[in-house]
Order: structure tokens, then C-alpha cells, then sequence
């Protein structure tokens, strides 16, 4: 097995749990590089770190597999990982649910691994090629541990490149339609795990959708970036008297009306129009409720500036517009906007809005999606409800 030696004091985080060692933290090898295989990783003075997949053309040069020295990493190994990633989500008893994120890659200790489970079926992500070099021993393994009737691969995603692997989807267990119809929270969905948004299905974002129900009972509600429609759906089963879903694409907006109608909800209309022209029309006093969930304005540290304003802007046009008393429900999905970033960004809107509000919660993403306490790169979904005065 091949030896990789970092440089001196470079361990201490790996041993405190943080799931990467980027290649310049590497001082030398002992043996041949075979990219995507496991290797063992020491100290500058040859004591054990840990043993992981290693993959010379990645800034991540190795992902962690294990802390412990004695592991031997076959696929009793992966069984046991995996059998503990899904024990995790089946103590969660999400009730009216069958839907949700099974193994959330480096969280479950098994990097670059994404399994979402939708009904009978499962949406898989390799991100890395140690987990793509394995790939036909894990959809064994997955068929065995879930019973599932299908497995369909979202391999068509730029994170891909830059471990040397291509982009690619489809079918690699089973054939079935790609357009799966869920329950989430009680409510009918149908997820097309082929061209949706991730595996198919923004699925962190379960339990918070399900908290609109605090704050949309009898209220007319505005669902912003709507997608196909989760917060607007969950805010009528929950009592809402009247939900607009905003979003620009027509085909989420067809989805969305597919949604309801498919649970013959009646109060909705759908709004085809960009987000933040609609905020700035004439609709000041209209809404009691405003969910703000865009996607990420920002993917990498150089954009955060700009993405600032982006937010900022529509946060600032959201409470302009919310009669007195009503609820802003406010997300980021991007990992750059870190928390206080984005606490300061509600901030400065709440200033330049002239108005106050007051702090209702602070939510993250949902239990399905675990972040390791020394790893906050993956404690990318933040949410804040505010009660605007």
C-alpha cells in the first residue's frame, strides 16, 4: 500500500476529524501512485493518520476513510458504513415521508458518496474517483442494504472534472421512470431524479418546509424561487388562505400546477416571472408571509462580494413589501455565506428598510444531511425567520 507522508504539524486537524488532506499539505510518497486506490497516511515522522482514497489530480489529494490503523477497507467495510449511514435515517422516522438523503458523502464517513432514497428508488452522486473506481461493488451493496427497485446515477456535475472523471447519468440498476412520484410531510410530489435540481429533489430543505406551517395559517403567502413548489405546497396543506409560487422557469412553473393539482390544492397561483423584478413591483402590504430560498449566488470565495448584494437586495425588498407583523423565512444554500455573513447581510437590509424585526429561528439544513462538528464546509443551508414590525 502506498505510504503518503505530510509535512510536519500538518496532522493535528485530520486527527480532530476534518475529512481532507489537500496536496499541499503532502511532503513525500513510499511506493507506486495509483490514483483512486487507498492509501495510508502518516506523519512527517512515519506514525499512522489515517487511510483514504488518494487522487494526485484533485486540490483534495486524499478523502479520510478511516482513523484507525487496524480497519481493513474491503467491502465488509463499505457494508458496515453503509448499513450505519441508513440506521441514522431510519431512527429520524420522518413520518408522512418517503423521501430523503441516505448517505451524505464525507458526513457519513464516505466521501464523495451521495445516496438519495425517493420511494422505492435511489439517485446516487460519485464525486470521487476512489468511490467511482468501487462504484459496481457499492450499487451491490446498496441493492442489498435498501431492497430498492432501481438506482439511477446524477454523475452530471462539474465537481466531476476536477477528479479527472466525466460527466455522465443514467440508469445503472434497473429501468424505470425517471419521474417518481414521493411523499413528503403528507404531500405529493413527483421528483424527475433524471433533469431535476441535484439527485432530483432539494431534499435538505424537508423539515423546514414543513415549519411553514407556524407562520402561514390564514395568511397570504409569497414563495419565492419556487422550484416545484415545496414551501408553497406545504404552506396550503397547513391552512394558508392564498400562495403565489414565483419562479422564472416555465417548466418549474408547470411542475409546480402538476404538484397541486396532484393534491387538489386550489388557493395557489403560480407567477412565471425573475424574482427580483417581481419584488420591486407595485405589491407593497399584499403578502403576511414571504419565503426566500435562492439558489446559491455564490459557489466560490471570489463571488461573495457580489453574491452579497444579491441577497441583501432581495432580503431588503422582501421586508419593504411585508405588511406590519409578517414573517420573512430567509435561506442560503451557499457554504460561502457563512452564518455571520449571513446575519449581517439581514442586518444591513433590515437598516436600509427602515423598519425593525424581530429574530423568530435559526434552522440549518435537515437531519438527513449531518455535518462533522470539524467540517462547517458542509454546514452550507442556513435559514433565518424573522418577524418584520
Amino acid at each position: 500500500m502506498l505510504e503518503v507522508y505530510l509535512n510536519k504539524l500538518e496532522e493535528k486537524e485530520k486527527l480532530d476529524g476534518f475529512p481532507w488532506i489537500f496536496n499541499n499539505e503532502v511532503n513525500h510518497f513510499k511506493g507506486n501512485i495509483v490514483n483512486g486506490e487507498v492509501v495510508k497516511v502518516l506523519t512527517f515522522e512515519g506514525k499512522f493518520i489515517c487511510y483514504g482514497f488518494i487522487n494526485t489530480i484533485s486540490k483534495i489529494m486524499i478523502r479520510i476513510l478511516s482513523l484507525d490503523e487496524n480497519e481493513i477497507i474491503d467491502e465488509d467495510f463499505f457494508r458496515r458504513k453503509i448499513k450505519y449511514a441508513i440506521a441514522h435515517r431510519e431512527n429520524l422516522n420522518f413520518k408522512d415521508s418517503n423521501c430523503y438523503r441516505l448517505i451524505f458523502a464525507e458526513a457519513d464517513s464516505l466521501p464523495g458518496l451521495i445516496v438519495d432514497k425517493y420511494a422505492d428508488y435511489l439517485s446516487v452522486q460519485f464525486l470521487c474517483l476512489g468511490m467511482d473506481k468501487i462504484k459496481d461493488m457499492l450499487v451491490k451493496l446498496l441493492v442489498e442494504e435498501t431492497n430498492c427497485k432501481g438506482i439511477y446515477e446524477r454523475g452530471d456535475v462539474e465537481v466531476r472534472h476536477k477528479e479527472g472523471l466525466e460527466i455522465k447519468k443514467g440508469f445503472i440498476y434497473g429501468n424505470f421512470n425517471p419521474r417518481i412520484e414521493v411523499l413528503e410531510n403528507g404531500i405529493k410530489f413527483i421528483v424527475d431524479v433524471e433533469n431535476g435540481q441535484k439527485t432530483g429533489y432539494f431534499l435538505d430543505q424537508k423539515l423546514n418546509r414543513d415549519n411553514v406551517k407556524y407562520y402561514c395559517k390564514d395568511k397570504v403567502v409569497l414563495d419565492c424561487f419556487s422550484n416545484v413548489g415545496g414551501f408553497a405546497l406545504n404552506a396550503l396543506k397547513n391552512g394558508a388562505k392564498q400562495v403565489d409560487a414565483l419562479d422564472i422557469s416555465k417548466k418549474a412553473c408547470d411542475d409546480i400546477l402538476y404538484n397541486a393539482n396532484l393534491n387538489n390544492f386550489k388557493n395557489i397561483n403560480v407567477i412565471c416571472e425573475d424574482t427580483f423584478n417581481y419584488l420591486r413591483s407595485d405589491i407593497k402590504d399584499k403578502y403576511d408571509c414571504i419565503i426566500l430560498d435562492p439558489p446559491a449566488f455564490t459557489k466560490n470565495k471570489d463571488s461573495v462580494k457580489k453574491a452579497y448584494n444579491g441577497y441583501k437586495e432581495i432580503n431588503l425588498q422582501a421586508i419593504k413589501i411585508l405588511r406590519s407583523g409578517g414573517y420573512l423565512l430567509t435561506f442560503s444554500c451557499s457554504q460561502h455565506m457563512t452564518p455571520d455573513l449571513f446575519f449581517q447581510m439581514i442586518n444591513d437590509a433590515i437598516k436600509d428598510s427602515k423598519r425593525k424585526a424581530q429574530i423568530i429561528d435559526f434552522r440549518i439544513q435537515s437531519p438527513d444531511h449531518p455535518t462533522l462538528l470539524n467540517s462547517t464546509e458542509q454546514l452550507y443551508l442556513k435559514c433565518v425567520i424573522l418577524r418584520v414590525l
